[in-house]
């Protein structure tokens, strides 16, 4: 099968020798959509603004009964992000962010804010030197060992997102106007 897939690929003229780092793979990624989260948020405030709500009525807002609030949803973008970024210099991490949230919408935004900031001082030399570093995942009293690369893909990236996208839905079933644009962030055009 795979000489079939990359006889395809051939065929097509794509290249089948891709390489990606985990800069790419981690912080790449989590800036494209952190900045999403930031310029979603802020419509989050617009929007209360402009219909004369106060957006901390937003705060604990839930998609169902049994899911995290909004302010839950936003610091585990933190937590999967850059806290991830951060577990994996340490060589350990907890499955779940810090108990303390904000309890006010300038908090999630601030929060947002940070992260991406956050994100944007890492240098790729500095990622790329925790490629193969080993992580220790705390989950209660299991722990799970990753290597770096493997954690993000196959943890950290798939909560980010999870917590991302509920976020977004948690806004725009309020009433928020928001788009598919709005979740997407600014896309890794060529330059």
């Amino acid at each position: 099968m795979p000489e079939i897939n990359a006889k395809i690929l051939s065929i097509l003229g794509a290249k089948t020798d891709m390489a990606t780092s985990l800069y790419d793979l981690s912080v790449g990624c989590f800036l494209q959509t952190v900045g999403a989260v930031v310029g979603f948020l802020e419509r989050g405030r617009v929007h209360c603004e402009e219909v004369g709500t106060d957006p901390d009525e937003l705060v604990e807002v839930r998609l169902f009964p049994d899911m995290a609030p909004l302010r839950f949803q936003i610091v585990a973008v933190a937590h999967h992000s850059i806290g991830a970024i951060e577990g994996i210099e340490r060589g350990s991490i907890n499955s779940r962010p810090a108990a303390h949230q904000p309890r006010d919408y300038a908090g999630l935004q601030k929060i947002a804010t940070n992260t991406e900031a956050a994100l944007q001082a890492l240098t790729p030399a500095a990622v790329h030197a925790l490629d193969g570093k080993e992580v220790a995942l705390q989950s209660g009293e299991r722990t799970i060992p990753f290597t770096a690369g493997n954690f993000v893909l196959s943890f950290s990236l798939p909560n980010f997102h999870f917590h991302s996208t509920t976020a977004y839905d948690i806004l725009r079933v309020q009433g928020v106007p928001l788009g598919k644009r709005n979740y997407l962030g600014r896309l890794l055009t060529k330059a």
